[in-house]
């Protein structure tokens, strides 16, 4: 039986085969529900379209215009004014978060149908705790904060897919801690790229996943970069991944992670490096800083 916590997730303790692939439809048809609120039209009583969801999110109007977001600029930056939310129409972003120390995290990844900022909404007006920086080309649209309390309360077709993506993304985040207290570190790598890949959306995986630094997913892992850059050679020798330049993630690699074949000895890393393993510097292009 799978429990609530563990949705949106596939790699985290599975009792059986049989749990994983259900699970994993199910995540599909969740995505797929979400995907396809974006193009409701609401009616009115004479039966004229009275509020298009899709074209609210799509194009600008009071209180809200398209932002472009080339790779390494920052949609907002952590201690900026909370006076907005934003809808990511297109690309690939990371949240971040730096400590008093200096220290950088990597929380997580959007992409396209993700909502960020929603602490703008709180009672009193803050500031911004991360910070979300474009990983590839992306645009979002920006709703003011009034906007955004006045369509949430008339529209209730905006409410619900602004509430179904947040209760997404909080629950891929529980995954992401109950991934980070169980799995070994290959398994939490490997989770990673099957999700930027997109596999479990609805649609086709992404044939190539953005560009992104090995540090980056050193942070995200919760390893160092010696580790990551061996278990990107294992899965390159096992036929799970292709990379030069760019990452091509196979269905092996879904396939290995649902059924828990990941090598036994995978999470062991050798005490000295092969000569033959590719320069991490030439295999992962370094486009976030």
């Amino acid at each position: 039986m799978v429990t609530p916590c563990l949705v949106y997730t596939f790699s985290c303790h599975l009792h059986t085969a049989a749990d994983s692939l259900a699970l994993f439809k199910g995540m599909y048809a969740t995505q797929k529900e979400a995907i396809l609120m974006t193009h409701t039209e609401i009616q009115s009583i004479d039966g004229e379209p009275r509020f298009d969801l899709a074209r609210f999110l799509a194009s600008v109007g009071p209180g809200r215009r398209i932002i472009h977001c080339d790779p390494k600029g920052a949609l907002f930056s952590q201690g900026d004014s909370a006076d907005s939310v934003f809808y990511i129409q297109s690309g690939r972003l990371k949240v971040t978060v730096v400590s008093a120390n200096g220290k950088e995290a990597t929380i997580t990844l959007l992409s396209a149908g993700d909502f960020i900022g929603e602490n703008s909404l709180a009672g009193a007006a803050g500031h911004r705790w991360v910070t979300v920086t474009a990983i590839t080309p992306s645009n979002a649209m920006k709703i003011a904060r009034s906007e955004m309390i006045r369509v949430m309360h008339d529209e209730h077709a905006f409410s619900d897919l602004f509430l179904s993506r947040l209760l997404a993304r909080s629950m891929r985040i529980q995954a992401d801690l109950v991934d980070q207290l169980f799995n070994s570190s290959e398994k939490r790598l490997a989770r990673i790229l099957l999700l930027m890949a997109e596999y479990g959306e609805p649609g086709e995986p992404s044939k190539y996943i953005p560009p992104i630094t090995q540090e980056t997913l050193a942070e995200m892992v919760g390893t160092t970069r010696s580790r990551v850059s061996f278990f990107m050679n294992r899965f390159r020798n096992l036929g799970f991944i292709d990379y030069n330049g760019l990452i091509q993630v196979h269905k092996s690699l879904l396939k290995a992670v649902l059924l828990d074949r990941l090598p036994d000895h995978a999470s062991q890393a050798p005490r000295v490096a092969s000569k033959s393993a590719i320069s991490p510097d030439r295999s992962m292009p370094k486009l976030c800083a």
